[in-house]
């Protein structure tokens, strides 16, 4: 059964006339009786019954008519959603995030993005900049905010945003009433840092840095999160070297100051969009779009 024989008899099943169904379908009669009869061959049963007075609906034809009814919408809704899913414009994107990203303009990109394109779905999943390429290498991510200096093999990459790492202090500690202070300034106090098996281009980076300095930074505390890293601070536990985003999340009991960094000694903390090219989404092309006016507008 084609889906031409559900639209065909339901013609006939409004006119009750086979030629006056035929010219409603721009067709000659032979190929409406012919298709009619097909139907009835797959049904089974006979759908109209023709005599002399006409043509009328059987009981068969008459339970047919809301079910092929719904078929032909529901075939319809069908070759909208995969015309709208070929044009980008519905589907759904699955999105990996660090958790500064959350300070660092995500959700309003997100909001813009929904706003203007509604039928598409976000699945969002906070993970590590490592586990990002991993998901992304697997297809099991659309689009990833990594940490990361550059894009791993296989990958593009877009670059969202740069900041400084500053210095956090508990508030009550002598540093923090500094308005800037010297990297070696946290020499022979506890620093707190994410974990080099979360982020090991930075924790390597900053650890090198600080023995630019001239100090090795012990004790190290190693933490999953730089929003962990931040509350470990705010309970006087240690200092720490954060993104300067971090700022922007509240927590009471930590302060943060400049650092002063003459010879470049601290690397900038790096966000870039990264996705996969081989990957056949087209909503993500559109999302990449505003990804990159997000980024041009700084």
């Amino acid at each position: 059964m084609e889906l031409r024989h559900l639209r065909y008899f339901l013609a006939l099943a409004a006119e009750l006339h086979f030629g006056r169904a035929a010219r409603r379908l721009s067709i000659s009669q032979p190929p409406l009786t012919v298709a009619i009869q097909q139907l009835e061959a797959h049904v089974g049963a006979p759908l109209f019954l023709r005599n002399s007075r006409g043509v009328q609906l059987t009981a068969a034809g008459q339970a047919l008519v809301p079910a092929a009814q719904a078929a032909l919408d529901q075939a319809e809704q069908a070759l909208h959603a995969a015309r709208d899913a070929a044009s980008g414009q519905a589907g759904r994107l699955s999105v990996g995030f660090a958790g500064t990203m959350l300070y660092r303009g995500l959700p309003q990109m997100l909001r813009r993005f929904q706003a203007q394109y509604p039928r598409l779905q976000f699945s969002l999943s906070e993970l590590s900049s490592s586990a990002q390429v991993v998901e992304l290498q697997h297809a099991r991510l659309d689009a990833g905010f990594a940490h990361v200096s550059h894009a791993p093999a296989g990958l593009a990459q877009l670059l969202v945003s740069s900041q400084p790492f500053v210095a956090c202090a508990p508030a009550s500690h002598r540093l923090a009433r500094r308005r800037a202070l010297p990297l070696a300034a946290l020499a022979g106090e506890p620093l707190a840092l994410v974990s080099r098996t979360v982020s090991p281009d930075y924790h390597a980076r900053i650890v090198g840095a600080c023995q630019a300095a001239g100090f090795n930074p012990q004790p190290l505390h190693e933490l999953q999160h730089w929003l962990s890293v931040v509350s470990l601070v705010a309970q006087g536990l240690a200092v720490a070297l954060v993104p300067a985003a971090l700022q922007q999340a509240g927590l009471s009991g930590a302060a943060f100051v400049p650092v002063q960094d003459p010879h470049g000694a601290l690397p900038r903390y790096e966000t870039r969009c990264l996705w996969n090219p081989a990957r056949d989404q087209p909503a993500l092309g559109l999302f990449l779009d505003q990804v990159r006016q997000v980024a041009e507008a700084g």
